[in-house]
């Protein structure tokens, strides 16, 4: 069997970027090489999860509460003013609109009392979790209180809310964190924290029978960061209303009709990105030859996976190159039939011809 460990590049390539100083250091993605030889199992497993698919989890940091009305605002929110019973880090449940504004008040207690508090210092940290529509609830929560206690325990008190309001919406679980440690530790997550935290919920959703999986968005092809939510809600109320457009959407389309119209060029991080996807594709193609050079039938048949998975990735496209493509093409249909296209030079046009 092929030593699927001689691939190098996984390590950047299921790892965002480095984005500042983690809370907690974490076990490596790469897994340790067998005594017995061979190795790199948890890379071949993950491997086939990334290129058939897995669906993919999503931690997201929504927001921080700076003091006790809005802690309050925000507990009473996840909880539905007090219907859904909150989920405190040692089990115990909070239900009722009294209980949630005490525990609010009791958090900001602890934080105003904080000697070395700023006047921005956060009180807790509001993170949501999420998987596809279909997921098991039970399982989902159970995963969920697996990853707040490995990632939080007995330093960071938390309470945590399930949501799915309407049967095949995406179920989604609303995570608030005391800001203030009981050790006087601040909770302050990064980049890094961030991709932590995916892993390990992906891990917990695996551990309990539910396919899962925490990679960048550049490892699966995709180019295009997703729309911040107060923009794609600002962008939707003007498609709707054509009333005060997004300053944001105003100045891409600006740029991407000068770009369409060859009034700019494309800048230097169009270029970092095909680069970066040429070498996401070169590693995936790597796995593949390794793969398919291995006797197991199982290796082949991944190998298969891969090739195919790289070959389904989208173009490496910057969201303002697509639209300015969009504008040019948009253009095209827009022009009368009967206006000639400009000419284009053939091999003798614009070229001085003395015979």
């Amino acid at each position: 069997m092929s030593d699927f460990r001689t691939v190098r590049g996984f390590d950047t390539l299921w790892r965002p970027p480095a984005g500042g100083r983690k809370i907690v250091p974490k076990q490596p993605v790469i897994s340790a090489p067998s005594k017995r030889g061979g190795g790199g199992g948890e890379d071949k497993a993950r491997l086939a999860r990334v290129v058939q698919k897995a669906p993919e989890v999503m931690v997201k940091i929504t927001g921080r509460t700076k003091d006790g009305d809005h802690l309050a605002a925000h507990l009473e929110y996840i909880s539905r003013k007090g219907e859904l019973d909150l989920e405190q880090s040692d089990g115990a449940l909070i239900h009722g609109r009294e209980a949630v504004r005490e525990l609010a008040d009791d958090w900001s207690e602890v934080g105003e009392g904080d000697s070395r508090r700023r006047a921005n210092s956060n009180m807790s940290v509001s993170v949501v979790l999420s998987m596809p529509a279909g997921t098991d609830p039970n399982r989902l929560k159970d995963a969920v209180r697996a990853f707040a206690r490995a990632e939080f325990g007995d330093t960071f008190p938390y309470v945590f809310a399930f949501h799915q309001d309407a049967k095949g919406e995406q179920p989604h679980i609303h995570l608030s964190v005391r800001a203030l440690g009981v050790n006087g530790e601040r909770l302050n997550p990064r980049k890094a924290d961030l991709a932590d935290w995916r892993e390990q919920f992906a891990k917990e959703l695996r551990g309990r029978g539910i396919q899962a999986e925490a990679t960048p968005r550049r490892s699966r092809g995709i180019t295009h960061k997703p729309e911040r939510t107060s923009v794609r809600k600002a962008r939707e109320r003007f498609e709707r209303t054509g009333a005060n457009e997004p300053r944001v959407l105003r100045e891409a389309r600006r740029e991407a009709e000068a770009l369409a119209h060859g009034g700019a060029k494309p800048q230097p991080w169009d270029k970092q990105m095909l680069q970066r996807q040429a070498e996401v594709r070169s590693t995936y193609q790597a796995a593949a030859r390794v793969l398919a050079a291995s006797a197991d039938p199982k290796d082949k048949a991944l190998a298969r996976d891969v090739q195919a998975f790289v070959k389904a990735m989208p173009a490496p496209v910057s969201r303002k190159v697509a639209m300015a493509r969009q504008i040019a093409v948009d253009g095209q249909r827009a022009r009368p039939a009967s206006e000639p296209k400009p000419d284009r030079p053939g091999p003798d046009k614009g070229r001085g011809r003395n015979r």
